[in-house]
């Protein structure tokens, strides 16, 4: 027995040791990481920073109860040096990967993953960062100034620790083992996801294939129905006809304040728009607005905005002010607003004097050329019947887990990239040079530009005129600018470097690219782009609906024919959302006057369905031939069309469109493309149900019958209700949207390991959530999931008060912080979810008032 008692004393001891090293370990690598964000940090610089210079002086970073900082800096080097070291602190992981998504570099973190290997592959070969690199190699000395900075605060945090105290990420990669270098942050990792995002918020590239390749397998007239107008004579632009014409009057603040290319068959072996960055995104959109004080409680302007993104874990927006102390022509940055992690500046938010918020235009800014290439040389194109050399390039993917490195080859025509080589077969093998159907790649963000300029002076502008000037050098991704100022002005601006095409082309269809017949003849200029200051409505919004009436095109033609002719193709676009939200926006702000902050907040949060509420009445017309459903339809029809979250209506309804889209569509769609039921489906199917015999309703599944609208909606109705019996229930009392309809928000990569404990680690969610597609509170899901979770988001939201800066209000989607174990990781997901706000604190007393931390960042050796 008292052998036994040992033996058992042992194990009893050896098990704590083991559970009391497991927890010690557990609780290195997950509280480990967290920053300091009180007291006083010595910073220095490594030699391996290769840094410009370290701090001149101390700055103080104040972080209030909601985790967001305040920075107090002494002049400008040091600011933006405290911005790179303070987003370091709370964001590196994402920083990290953020870099690698736009190197084509994202095994090096993740190791070789097949899935992953097509999107590194694509990068590569389209060049984001070749394109950074060009980019930064032309900065003129203030902006590389600025960038350095933040980089060289970027390494005084991270190069000054190991990898295990600088996120959760890079140790329980290591498990799997995958060894991840700490590299020194620089300026092109900072304009590389400029790039990223230019990629999702610009061209039609999508579109372009989608329409080519339903042209052949549909024809055109077929095709041209599910791609329609914008309805100018039923939906609002965003720029009225009254603030036409485009003239000097909106230039400065008033004193005292084509036809269709043919399809070439080539195509078939091209790129699909399935593929997963081709994948058509119509989802994604933004909402902005503002208002003049004649139509405020206040009497002074009101501006909101609530870009839509994708969603994630942490939030793409870090909240932050920056702050010069003094304020001075020197230092002259005192901003408040959101930053993006891998970036200095604000890009959305206010200053001293101004405030500023953005919708995406959606130009079109990409054009596919096929090309024609020397069957002796596949570095050679014809150009104007004589053959012209590419440029190759070798790039080198490797591997996080060690595996042998793969090189491939890039071409690059002077019209872009040959964006269809290196193909990936179903076996994984790369493919090499497409000599069969080769297409070259323009985009206007391939070629250097200024956008980091344009942040820089946006933040400091002071006036219409100053926010004018910085918005010329905002090139990529053009962006819907409101604009309001502390003079009660408040004013509108597209800038951005837009193609002008040549006669014949529309940007609809891929074009020849052997020669110059369809080469741009120049973009727009910027003082003919559509801008309005103080329109006599005293109001301005968009919601990435048409920017312009028709009439405007006109004028700009016959402005512009001298130097680029008046047969050149001047559109903006042709792609826009289809109104449904500018509708309901513009009618609330008519109906909601004189406005607030909680007016401005309903109108975030109206979560009416402008679709349902226009195809209701041909529903309710048609006879389910069957009591049960005639009945639970005419429940139906009495909903009031809001998509809230306890709405059982709106549960219902979201299974039957669902159901609508792919018994209407997606026979005839095939495997080109899936009606996702966005804005172009809605409106689609609105004129579709005006015409009852189309060809659209017949199911080609069905040869021998021919469908017609009714049957079609009573066959879709009834597998909708069916559906949503089948997820909530027989008891329609019971059903939820919100229960069906949830938001998980998911960190990369950890977050689809598919292991459970890990992703539980890392992800938020899933949280019931109000709103849907295409709808003011846009949480965006895709009908050919086969599930209603959501897709995209409102990312932030944000009300600005001109007449008192400091009780401006905000929220964005998760947290400040990038680290799980941290208390603000996914503290703003209720507020976000539920359309609350947190102060948009501005002054240092509001700051100091409601102070959690106090770092204070001085010059180390």
């Amino acid at each position: 027995m008292k052998v036994l008692r040992i033996v058992l004393l042992v194990i009893v001891i050896v098990v704590a040791l083991v559970v009391l090293g497991g927890f010690l370990v557990f609780t290195d690598w997950t509280r480990g990481p967290l920053p300091q964000h009180d007291g006083e940090i010595s910073v220095k610089l490594p030699a391996s920073a290769q840094a410009v210079g370290g701090l001149g002086d101390t700055v103080e970073v104040i972080r209030d109860k909601w985790g967001i900082p305040h920075v107090y800096a002494k002049n400008t080097h040091d600011l933006f040096f405290a911005q790179g070291y303070t987003q370091a602190q709370d964001r590196w992981w994402q920083m990290e990967f953020w870099r690698h998504i736009g190197s084509g570099t994202i095994q090096e973190l993740t190791g070789q993953n097949d899935r992953v290997m097509r999107q590194d592959v694509f990068i590569r070969t389209v060049g984001w960062r070749r394109a950074a690199e060009k980019e930064v190699a032309t900065y003129e000395a203030d902006v590389l100034a600025v960038l350095n900075a933040f980089a060289d605060g970027v390494n005084a945090y991270i190069l000054n620790r190991p990898a295990s105290d600088l996120a959760l990420e890079y140790n329980l990669l290591g498990l799997t083992g995958v060894t991840i270098p700490i590299k020194p942050w620089t300026p092109v990792d900072t304009v590389v996801w400029s790039k990223v995002m230019a990629w999702d918020l610009s061209g039609n590239r999508d579109e372009e294939l989608v329409r080519s390749e339903l042209y052949e397998s549909l024809g055109q007239e077929m095709t041209d129905i599910v791609f329609p107008p914008y309805p100018f004579d039923q939906r609002p632009t965003i720029v009225t006809a009254d603030n036409l014409p485009i003239s000097d009057a909106s230039r400065t603040t008033p004193a005292g304040s084509a036809g269709i290319i043919g399809v070439d068959p080539r195509l078939a072996g091209g790129i699909r728009p399935r593929d997963a960055l081709f994948a058509v995104t119509r989802s994604l959109g933004s909402n902005n607005w503002v208002v003049s004080g004649k139509l405020t409680d206040s009497g002074m302007p009101l501006l909101a905005d609530d870009p839509h993104l994708g969603i994630q874990m942490p939030s793409i927006w870090y909240e932050i002010g920056l702050h010069c102390q003094p304020v001075s022509v020197d230092c002259p940055f005192d901003v408040r607003g959101f930053a993006l992690s891998a970036a200095p500046g604000v890009i959305i938010g206010h200053n001293n004097r101004i405030a500023w918020g953005v919708t995406n235009v959606g130009p079109d800014t990409q054009d596919l050329y096929l090309l024609k290439l020397n069957p002796d040389n596949p570095l050679q194109y014809e150009w104007n019947g004589a053959w012209r050399d590419m440029t190759e390039y070798s790039e080198t993917i490797n591997f996080g887990d060690g595996g042998q490195p793969v090189t491939i080859k890039v071409r690059e025509t002077h019209l872009g990239p040959v964006i269809n080589d290196n193909q990936i077969g179903e076996d994984g093998t790369i493919g090499g040079y497409n000599t069969d159907s080769p297409m070259a790649f323009r985009w206007t963000a391939l070629d250097p530009g200024t956008l980091m300029k344009s942040v820089w002076l946006l933040n400091q502008a002071q006036n219409w005129d100053d926010f004018r000037e910085a918005l010329r050098y905002w090139d990529v991704p053009s962006q819907n600018f409101v604009y309001a100022d502390v003079d009660g002005n408040i004013g509108y601006q597209t800038p951005g470097r837009i193609p002008i095409r040549a006669a014949g082309h529309t940007g609809l269809l891929p074009v020849d690219g052997s020669t110059d017949r369809y080469e741009w003849r120049g973009f727009i200029p910027f003082d003919d782009l559509p801008r309005v200051l103080n329109p006599d409505s005293g109001f301005i919004h968009s919601a990435n609906e048409a920017l312009v009436p028709p009439e405007y095109y006109e004028q700009l033609r016959d402005q512009l024919a001298d130097e680029f002719g008046a047969d050149s193709n001047y559109v903006i676009s042709q792609y826009w959302d289809y109104g449904y939200r500018g509708q309901r926006i513009v009618q609330l702000l008519q109906e909601y006057q004189p406005h607030s902050a909680e007016t401005f907040a309903a109108i975030h949060g109206d979560n009416f369905n402008g679709s349902a509420s226009e195809l209701m009445p041909v529903l309710a017309a048609v006879d389910m031939g069957d009591e049960t459903l005639n009945e639970v339809r005419n429940w139906l029809a009495e909903w009031d069309f809001q998509m809230n979250m306890d709405s059982p209506q709106a549960a219902l309804w979201a299974s039957f469109w669902a159901r609508l889209m792919d018994n209407l569509y997606n026979d005839q769609l095939g495997d080109v493309t899936e009606a996702g039921g966005g804005s172009q489906d809605m409106w689609t199917t609105y004129l579709l149900a005006q015409d009852p015999q189309n060809a659209w309703w017949d199911n080609t599944h069905t040869p021998g019958t021919t469908e017609t609208r009714d049957d079609i909606l009573k066959q879709s109705f009834r597998e909708g209700y069916d559906n949503t019996v089948r997820l909530l229930g027989s008891d329609r009392a019971q059903w939820r949207w919100g229960e069906l309809h949830t938001a998980t928000f998911v960190s990369n990569p950890l977050g689809i390991s598919g292991i459970e404990v890990i992703e539980d680690i890392v992800n938020r969610g899933p949280v019931e959530t109000g709103g849907g597609s295409s709808i003011v509170n846009a949480t965006g899901w895709n009908a050919a999931s086969g599930d209603f979770t959501v897709r995209s988001l409102p990312s932030m939201r944000m009300i600005v008060d001109l007449g008192n800066l400091g009780a401006s209000q905000t929220i964005h989607t998760t947290g400040q912080s990038g680290h799980p174990y941290s208390g603000h990781y996914g503290d703003m997901i209720d507020d976000w979810r539920s359309i609350r706000y947190h102060p948009m604190l501005f002054t240092r007393e509001q700051v100091e008032a409601n102070a959690a931390s106090h770092l204070t960042l001085k010059p180390g050796g």
